[in-house]
């Protein structure tokens, strides 16, 4: 039995202090691997550091939108450059944030255009954050399939998803994965909890967001990679499915995204 954290922030202070203890534990769970997205060129820069230093843990780079205003002239070449390291599996943490309104929405939508560009020119997928946004980044997501030349098969996932089922379908029948957090574990969550009933398993990842999103019964701690497991476990009570088939079709989608051998 094998889990993957699609996605997590070990990067982040919240871990300063027992960064090594909190992966042992997710090892002890059954993680195999744990992708930790970059949110502005310096937490890249970070991840690509900490990569090297455990085997176990992928890295993504980018510009997330909330961190918009740290774009300039030179981010895009920077990416570029940060993207050549082998650890790298996907461009992210990217896309549009009209909740917490830290960014303007043009450049929002100017950083996200740019960023899926870099992605299509380097054929790796992307790792998608929308938040009150989800119509617009469907949009834009299809508008970049339909002109880009990347042959991906798997070209992204909408992470921690928050948006409706409808848009979740328009944006799977685009290719792209819906990413489930522990957020499917809160009492208060039904409508999030039948999207995760209604889809297929083919089509889900499963992932912490950690340090935030902590599950059930752990909520108003800090979250963890291995609290994946808790996700995973919930899904196969909603869809009423063996925990294992949930967690070996969920973690071949990350391979199939990520393309790991």
């Amino acid at each position: 039995m094998v889990l993957v954290d699609t996605h997590c922030h070990l990067d982040f202070n919240a871990f300063d202090s027992e960064r090594f203890d909190v992966l042992n534990r997710a090892q002890q769970a059954g993680l195999k691997w744990i992708v930790n997205p970059g949110i502005e060129i310096d937490s890249c820069q970070t991840i690509l550091h900490l990569s090297e230093q455990h085997s176990e843990l992928y890295a993504a780079v980018g510009i997330h939108p909330n961190s918009a205003l740290t774009w300039n002239e030179h981010s895009l070449g920077i990416l570029r450059e940060l993207a050549q390291h082998p650890k790298v599996v996907a461009i992210g943490e990217i896309g549009l944030d009209f909740y917490r309104d830290q960014s303007p929405k043009e450049l929002q939508l100017t950083i996200f255009r740019e960023q899926l560009g870099l992605a299509g020119e380097l054929g790796l997928p992307v790792i998608v954050h929308s938040r009150r946004a989800e119509p617009e980044t469907v949009d834009i997501i299809s508008e970049w399939i339909s002109q880009n030349v990347n042959k991906l098969s798997a070209p992204g996932v909408l992470h921690s998803y928050g948006g409706d089922e409808a848009t979740a379908q328009r944006a799977i029948l685009l290719g792209f994965f819906i990413g489930i957090t522990g957020a499917v574990t809160f009492k208060n969550t039904i409508p999030l909890q039948q999207m995760a009933t209604a889809l297929d398993l083919t089509n889900i990842l499963v992932e912490t967001d950690a340090p935030f999103m902590t599950p059930h019964p752990h909520r108003g701690m800090r979250n963890e990679p291995a609290y994946v497991r808790l996700v995973a476990e919930r899904i196969a009570s909603l869809k009423k499915q063996p925990f294992e088939r949930v967690a070996e079709i969920t973690s071949t989608n990350a391979e199939r995204l990520f393309l790991w051998r």
